[in-house]
C-alpha cells in the first residue's frame, strides 16, 4: 500500500506537442471507427474534435445523461458538438441505481466507469464501431483513478496518454483550433464532492450542483462545495480568487449562496481548492 502520488506533469513545448498531435491523429486514424466518451471537459472535448477531424462521421461523441455530473458540463458538450459539427449523442447512465455506487467507497470512480463503459460497449458493438476512446492523458498516470480498471476491462483506449500529450499541451492544441473548452477550469463530478463512505444520494448531488451553480453565478469560477454530513458544506475557492472570497462581503454572499442551495452550515477553506482533497490521508493502492 501506498500514499497517493502527486501528479506529474509532463513539460509543454509547443513544438514537440504539435508532433503529439500528428501522432494523435495518425493513432485514430487507425482505428478506422471510435466511440468517444465525451464528458464536455477540456480533454474529451479536444479528444471529440480530433477523432471528427480525423475520421468524420466515423466518430461518435457520446455524453451520458447521468446524475452525477453536472448539466453545465452536458451543456457544454452540446456547445462544443454544434461549434464543430461532431456528431453528438446522448445516453443514460443508472450508476446511482448500483448499491456498491452508492455506498461512496474509495474505488466508487471504478463502479461509475464501468457502468459508462459497459452502456458504450453496447452502443459500439450495436452500430459497428471498432474502438472506445477516453480522454485520459499523460498527466493522469500518477493520480489515484480507479476507474482506469473499468477502462482495462471494456478495451477503452486512451489515445492522449499514448501519445504523451500533457493537460498543458491539451490546452494549448484546443486554444490553437479554437475550441470553447480550452481554459475551462478541470472539473470532476459531483459525486467527488461527497466524502467516501458517505452514501451518495441524488438529494445530495442536486445540492452540491446548485449550490456551486451559484457561486460560478457570483464570479467564483474555479470552486467546490464539499458536502458532509448534517448538511455541512466546505468551500474550496481556487487560489486566483481566495483572497477575494476571504474579505467579508464577499464572504457572506458565498456563505448565503450556499446556504440558498439547502446547506444547514457553511465554512470557507483557507487553503483554497486543492484536486482531490478528500482523498488527503487515505492510503490508497495505485491503479
Amino acid at each position: 500500500m501506498t500514499t497517493r502520488s502527486t501528479r506529474t506533469s509532463t513539460s509543454s513545448d509547443p513544438d514537440g506537442a504539435a508532433d503529439r498531435e500528428r501522432r494523435l491523429f495518425d493513432l485514430l486514424r487507425s482505428f478506422e471507427s471510435v466511440v468517444v466518451a465525451f464528458s464536455g471537459g477540456v480533454d474529451s472535448a479536444y479528444l471529440a474534435w480530433a477523432a471528427t477531424r480525423t475520421l468524420g462521421r466515423s466518430a461518435l461523441c457520446v455524453t451520458a445523461e447521468s446524475p452525477s455530473y453536472p448539466d453545465h458540463h452536458r451543456q457544454l458538450a452540446r456547445q462544443v458538438a454544434s461549434a464543430c459539427g461532431l456528431l453528438h449523442e446522448t445516453v443514460a447512465t443508472g450508476e446511482l441505481e448500483q448499491d456498491e455506487y452508492r455506498r461512496n467507497p474509495t474505488n466508487r470512480c471504478y463502479f461509475c466507469k464501468r457502468e459508462l463503459y459497459t452502456v458504450l460497449s453496447a452502443l459500439a458493438a450495436a452500430r459497428g464501431y471498432r474502438v472506445i476512446v477516453d480522454g485520459s492523458n499523460a498527466d493522469d498516470r500518477g493520480d489515484y483513478r480507479p476507474g482506469r480498471g473499468a477502462a482495462r476491462e471494456h478495451g477503452v483506449r486512451s489515445p492522449l496518454d499514448e501519445v504523451g500529450l500533457s493537460k498543458a499541451e491539451i490546452r494549448e492544441l484546443s486554444r490553437r483550433a479554437g475550441l470553447p473548452t480550452w481554459d475551462e477550469p478541470a472539473s470532476a463530478c459531483l459525486s467527488s464532492r461527497i466524502p467516501y463512505l458517505s452514501e451518495v444520494t441524488d438529494a445530495k448531488l442536486r445540492m452540491i450542483e446548485g449550490a456551486e451553480a451559484s457561486l460560478r453565478a457570483i464570479g467564483f469560477r474555479v470552486c467546490r462545495v464539499r458536502h458532509h454530513d448534517a448538511a455541512v458544506a466546505h468551500v474550496e475557492i481556487g487560489q486566483e480568487d481566495l483572497a477575494r472570497a476571504l474579505e467579508p462581503d464577499w464572504r457572506a454572499q458565498i456563505v448565503d449562496a450556499v446556504l440558498a442551495a439547502g446547506y444547514a452550515s457553511v465554512t470557507i477553506d483557507p487553503r483554497g481548492y486543492r484536486t482531490g482533497s478528500l482523498n488527503e490521508g487515505l492510503m490508497l493502492r495505485s491503479v
